[in-house]
């Protein structure tokens, strides 16, 4: 893993000891086994699309820590926890999640001989998100593409973005709170941070 500096390569969960009980209980939580919950938005069929698409979308392999995004999403789903706005061409997040899963496997189906999105290899999987991403504001299966591909990656990149493996990818060393930030200014680095 690359940005963490801890001597014992624990990561930006290494640092829970300097973190306040609830800030080190709501990120160690996410640290928890990696064992897929019961989904209890997402019917079997919809599971299988999201989760070949939050793949393609995060780039991931089957060598990276196991970040547990599609559980994530589908608590945030289930509970109506939203981002507490959508676009006004756009159903309710729940519907639009529920239209687009749907809308993936019809396109498939269409190009590629009765299968859904989930059966398709790699290639064809990333040349037909291209394709929603190419049309931009244009209409795709009743909803504009660019939004339907804004509230894909909005929830992919918070469920993932939210997880410590993540943090360590990218550098983050976790929460400051409650030590706070000294090193106020462009380039100024922390000393518990990570070098670049």
């Amino acid at each position: 893993m690359t940005g963490t500096r801890l001597g014992d390569d624990a990561g930006a969960a290494g640092r829970a000891k300097a973190w306040d009980t609830a800030t080190a209980g709501v990120v160690l939580a996410r640290l928890g086994p990696c064992r897929q919950p019961s989904l209890r938005f997402f019917t079997p069929a919809e599971e299988a699309a999201a989760e070949a698409l939050l793949d393609l979308v995060l780039a991931r392999s089957a060598e990276d820590p196991p970040v547990p995004v599609l559980s994530v999403i589908d608590a945030r789903l289930a509970t109506g926890e939203g981002d507490g706005w959508r676009y006004a061409d756009v159903p309710e997040d729940p519907e639009a999640w529920r239209r687009s899963l749907a809308a993936l496997d019809e396109e498939a189906r269409v190009r590629h001989d009765g299968r859904v999105f989930a059966e398709l290899g790699h290639g064809d999987r990333d040349r037909l998100l291209r394709h929603v991403l190419q049309l931009g504001g244009r209409d795709w299966y009743g909803m504009p593409a660019a939004h339907v591909w804004s509230l894909w990656t909005r929830y992919a990149c918070e469920a993932y973005y939210a997880h410590p493996s993540a943090w360590d990818e990218i550098g983050f060393g976790g929460p400051a709170y409650p030590r706070g930030y000294l090193r106020l200014g462009r380039g100024r680095r922390e000393t518990w941070k990570a070098p670049r």
